[in-house]
């Protein structure tokens, strides 16, 4: 059994090469497995050299610890805000690897435990087989906090059944194991008791060949069934609410049903909005709107731009103003700046969607022969 470790300070990142199958372990479990700048220069380059290694025919990415990983570093964003474009590296190989994982030539599979928020779930809902158990949590709450859905999330939530996207995008609502792979976002259930045997049985396999990677991964899934309290079952209202044209007339709708008995569930939801930032909700529900008509490729751009725009804070500072509030000084009452919905102008928001000049937008190969070019060391960023 050969054993490849990666010591980089610290070993964030854990790799095993067993047979055909090369085993990723995101191992910074004190901090829920951050994507860190690390982990996204190790798993960009591990995945490459597996994709042209013959030898390499099963990917399977887990977390240590309680999580799977609970997404960005939103320490390092907040740390890097007077300096400017202190994170534009690690964002631009974090979406560039998000194409790369989507179109990943060879079979693979996420064993899903715990925490799998924001992108982290990145790595989780594009895999071949995503699978989770009954104590996996996913949400995507980057719009409470003066960001928007990031790591393709503007694609993957806009092709949701509905007006789900709009929902979980705008609320940040939790979604379980079981309504995951209800709506889509994983392919399986496992209990988590089972999840160590299902590992080995997929390493004893020792193939990536899809249909014997699936038929075994169905041999420990049970039948999904979620719950009548579940928000899977409240889709016509979500409906209805998340279809309207504007934030502003999606509160208003989740208001009313809110005043409606036996609605008690959406008074929270409502609150929630309430309480996040304009900025962020604006951006939020217009990029997952616009991700409907666009290319996964396209999103990834679009996100990558508004992204940069946001942490250089072109129309608002809200996404440092949010992090402070919920993990610097965690005092949870964040002060929004414009402070309202109708102080944030349409024409505004339309900043930072603005392409960059050609040189300076991400590059997304989409051609077979180099779709590994248009890395961060080639970029224009790179030689300024």
């Amino acid at each position: 059994m050969a054993q490849e470790t990666v010591n980089l300070e610290q070993e964030v990142v854990l790799v095993e090469e067993l047979g055909n199958a090369r085993v990723v372990t995101l191992n910074n479990p004190k901090q829920l497995n951050v994507i860190s700048p690390k982990v996204v220069v190790l798993l960009a380059a591990n995945l490459e050299k597996w994709e042209e290694d013959e030898k390499a025919k099963l990917v399977i990415i887990k977390g240590a610890g309680r999580a799977f990983s609970a997404g960005g570093d939103l320490k390092m964003f907040y740390n890097g805000r007077n300096s400017k474009d202190s994170c534009l590296e690690v964002v631009y190989r974090m979406y560039w690897l998000c194409n790369h994982i989507h179109t990943y030539k060879k079979t693979t599979v996420a064993l899903v435990h715990g925490i799998s928020m924001g992108g982290g779930a990145s790595l989780m809902a594009p895999m071949k087989f995503s699978v989770v158990t009954e104590k996996t949590v996913f949400s995507t709450p980057e719009a409470s906090i003066g960001f928007h859905t990031d790591c393709g999330f503007s694609y993957m939530l806009s092709r949701l059944p509905g007006r789900l996207g709009e929902y979980l995008g705008l609320t940040g609502a939790r979604l379980n194991g079981k309504e995951l792979v209800a709506a889509g976002l994983a392919t399986h259930f496992v209990p988590l008791e089972k999840l160590p045997e299902l590992e080995k049985h997929l390493l004893n396999l020792n193939t990536g060949d899809e249909d014997a990677v699936g038929s075994a991964i169905k041999e420990f899934s049970t039948d999904v069934q979620i719950d009548e309290e579940s928000i899977l079952k409240k889709q016509s209202i979500i409906d209805e609410c998340f279809s309207k044209d504007s934030v502003a007339d999606i509160i208003s709708s989740v208001e009313t049903e809110a005043g409606k008995e036996g609605n008690n569930w959406i008074v929270p939801v409502l609150k929630g909005l309430k309480r996040s930032s304009p900025t962020g909700l604006k951006i939020t529900l217009r990029s997952i709107r616009e991700g409907r008509k666009q290319t996964l490729s396209e999103c990834l751009k679009k996100e990558f731009r508004i992204t940069i725009n946001t942490l250089r804070a072109r129309i608002s500072g809200d996404v440092y103003e949010g992090i402070r509030a919920l993990t610097i000084d965690k005092d949870n009452s964040p002060k929004w700046d414009p402070s309202t919905l109708e102080d944030v102008e349409d024409e505004r928001v339309n900043l930072v969607f603005e392409p960059f000049e050609e040189d300076f937008e991400l590059k997304v190969s989409e051609n077979e022969q180099d779709r590994w070019d248009g890395k961060y060391e080639d970029s224009a960023y790179c030689h300024q």
